[in-house]
């Protein structure tokens, strides 16, 4: 039977996940560079994000907005669309998810329906961690790649932002959350219910073969 306690923890962490994801797609932080030129510059850092660009000087930090989406890299236009779409697929899942749970009061006395609901919860949510998870493999393999390039040059090298390593996370998140959801919605196969058509429908004590034979006799005594 489904189990509450496994829905709870499973959509829990499955929003935890989500809010996450939300914070590292408006973060500036993906991929930071200190250098320039062939020396280390410790006074100016430079962070980049999907949206925005923010250089660190003496504790100062100015952030601009990318002037044009058209103007970037295609692999940054790729991390863009993807990373919406998962959000967007979980954002979707969550309230489809409250719906299903079983300790709710929504669709009562439909637990096959909710038990289902939980189950596209989860597979919601298992898609959007798969999802989120590669513009953070892709960025992280552009990033090391180009560092160890040496047609690169150095002030073009950058290194994993701190984003990365969180986006890992909250993608991680999302498919654990998803697999205790659809786990949590399961139903076991071998419990079937007998369809009733009526107060006579099926076999009494008395009548185990559930036939009128009984009114017949007593009618004709």
């Amino acid at each position: 039977m489904p189990t509450t306690g496994l829905q709870v923890l499973g959509l829990v962490v499955s929003i935890a996940g989500w809010a996450g994801g939300v914070l590292v797609c408006s973060a500036p932080f993906w991929r930071v560079s200190a250098f320039v030129g062939n020396e280390l510059v410790v006074s100016e850092v430079v962070w980049e994000g999907l949206w925005m660009s923010c250089v660190s000087q003496l504790g100062r930090i100015q952030c601009k907005v990318y002037d044009s989406a058209l103007a970037l890299s295609g692999s940054t236009q790729f991390c863009r669309v993807v990373v919406i779409l998962s959000l967007l697929l979980g954002l979707f899942a969550i309230p489809v998810g409250v719906m299903g749970m079983k300790c709710t009061h929504c669709l009562e006395g439909a637990r096959d329906t909710k038990a289902r609901l939980v189950r596209a919860t989860g597979i919601g949510f298992m898609a959007a961690g798969i999802a989120f998870f590669l513009p953070v493999f892709w960025t992280t393999f552009s990033v090391i790649r180009d560092f160890y390039d040496p047609n690169v040059a150095p002030a073009l090298k950058r290194e994993l932002g701190p984003a990365l390593y969180l986006g890992g996370s909250t993608a991680f998140m999302m498919l654990i959350g998803g697999v205790m959801l659809y786990q949590g919605g399961a139903v076991p196969s071998g419990i079937l219910t007998k369809p009733r058509f009526g107060k006579g429908a099926g076999p009494s004590k008395d009548n185990p073969s559930g036939t009128s034979e009984g009114k017949q006799d007593k009618a004709y005594v």
